[in-house]
């Protein structure tokens, strides 16, 4: 079976000079604001980048992934912006369709609110699908096994996905409700911890149960109004921080300690409006969209692939 193209051998999505610059600037900026803001003493490394792709083309992607696609006249010893790996989408279709078209060497990330029928074939279809972070029931994790096992049954009498020879598994992130909002999804952020919560991660966690998933960690969508309602905690250190990001770390920490020693839980918390003190409480993940893409356009009239008609000279 011969080896699937790549978007990087051919510029296949031309993108406008004014827009990459736009998108590349702004990356830029928030690489450096996720670097410069202030971290607790335990996490020496900066937080994972997640750039919330959701509405945006394809073009807009690939040229944050790999600038020398979209612009092949442009020096590879001078690019505008460090490739960028990780994307997150909200809805399946979406991402069905874009991770069909832009390269394999995308980390894929479902932020979306996730439906339980959605679950088998979106781990089943996107080979590079990274991380699921809105899991929230027993039922969710059992369809993305069955999935991930499918994907690797049908894969077992190809080449694999490169990963040690294996296909990789799939990182889930439990959801948590943290600001107890109607309208959010999410399991609840209770003291003690909910059993449905400690059964969830336990049944993901097991090697048993789940030899095709790996529990990455946690994530909350913290409440917007908190975040700006909270001072800058430069001088406080955390006391003054949205109080859903700082719950997210006691839920962490109390079922890390449910789970056993030596289990280490990751935290995605903090968007566009709030992603600095996110990092200030310890979060592993940020997922940054609007401040990288711009706004965003209505459902009806977002477009996958843009039609980008090149100037000659």
């Amino acid at each position: 079976m011969s080896e699937e193209p790549t978007l990087q051998s051919e510029p296949l999505m031309p993108i406008f000079p004014p827009r990459a610059s736009h998108l590349s600037t702004s990356l830029n900026r928030v690489l450096s604001t996720i670097t410069s803001t202030p971290r607790p003493p335990n996490q020496p490394t900066p937080p994972r980048l997640v750039l919330v792709s959701k509405l945006k083309p394809a073009n807009d992607i690939l040229h944050l992934h790999s600038p020398q696609s979209t612009n092949p006249s442009s020096n590879t010893s001078d690019q505008p912006h460090p490739p960028q790996s990780h994307f997150g989408e909200n809805y399946l279709q979406e991402l069905l369709s874009k991770s069909a078209l832009l390269p394999r060497t995308i980390n894929w990330h479902f932020i979306g609110a996730l439906q339980s029928n959605k679950c088998k074939p979106m781990a089943e279809q996107i080979p590079n699908l990274w991380a699921v972070e809105s899991v929230d029931s027993l039922k969710k994790a059992k369809e993305l096994e069955k999935g991930r096992a499918a994907l690797a049954e049908n894969l077992s009498t190809e080449k694999k996905e490169e990963d040690n020879g294996m296909v990789a598994k799939l990182n889930i992130f439990i959801q948590i409700n943290t600001s107890h909002e109607a309208t959010k999804s999410g399991l609840p952020s209770t003291t003690p911890l909910s059993p449905e919560l400690i059964e969830l991660a336990k049944y993901i966690h097991s090697p048993q149960s789940c030899p095709h998933l790996h529990l990455r960690g946690l994530m909350t969508i913290g409440a917007i109004a908190r975040s700006q309602s909270s001072p800058s905690a430069t001088q406080n250190g955390n006391e003054d921080e949205n109080e859903d990001f700082k719950t997210l770390v006691r839920v962490r920490d109390e079922l890390a300690t449910e789970l056993g020693e030596g289990v280490e839980l990751e935290l995605s918390m903090g968007m566009s409006a709030d992603y600095e003190s996110a990092i200030r409480c310890g979060s592993d993940e940020v997922r940054v969209g609007s401040t990288v893409f711009g706004e965003r356009p209505s459902r009806q009239d977002a477009k996958i692939k843009e039609d980008v008609v090149e100037e000659k000279g």
